[in-house]
């Protein structure tokens, strides 16, 4: 079994991201939502401006996942954190200890870095993952509910007039 290696993500891998963000939409029955396009992976994981960054996880010479991964901000304790949007590793290589091994690097990247928190989401009926996350010492914040607005609702609410 070959080794488990980490580099950065170049613009060369755009249609290789793509492909495991849509994997991983399958995976999380949700498909349909992935709107992305290769030229939209460019230019938002590699342009100047960009603020998201991603890694390469191989097996060997083989792609077999990734991680995005961008910093937020705390205000509570005045640091940045490291907030892990994807990390998708194929289900063929699962149990070989690359997710793992990629949440490490990024452990050590938000030490390095004087994050004062490295945070992810995963979705409450994904048990394999939720475990896994617990295992490694991770643990959930009940406490807080996820907002969001997209889409139309967001592009309505921006165009609204308020009184004031």
């Amino acid at each position: 079994m070959s080794a488990v290696t980490l580099r950065p993500a170049t613009i060369n891998d755009a249609a290789l991201i793509l492909r495991f963000i849509t994997e991983l939409a399958v995976y999380e029955k949700a498909e349909h939502c992935v709107l992305a396009s290769e030229a939209d992976i460019q230019r938002s994981l590699f342009s100047a401006d960009s603020n998201a960054h991603a890694l390469i996880c191989l097996q060997g010479d083989t792609p077999i996942g990734y991680a995005v991964y961008f910093y937020n901000y705390s205000t509570w304790l005045g640091k940045r954190g490291l907030y892990l949007e994807d990390l998708y590793i194929t289900p063929e290589s699962r149990g070989i200890g690359a997710g793992k091994q990629v949440l490490q690097h990024l452990a050590r990247t938000a030490v390095a870095e004087g994050c004062g928190r490295f945070e992810w989401s995963v979705l409450d009926w994904n048990t394999p993952a939720i475990e896994f996350y617990e295992s490694i010492g991770a643990r959930p914040q009940n406490e807080w509910i996820g907002y969001r607005m997209d889409g139309e609702r967001l592009q309505a609410f921006a165009e609204q007039v308020t009184d004031s």
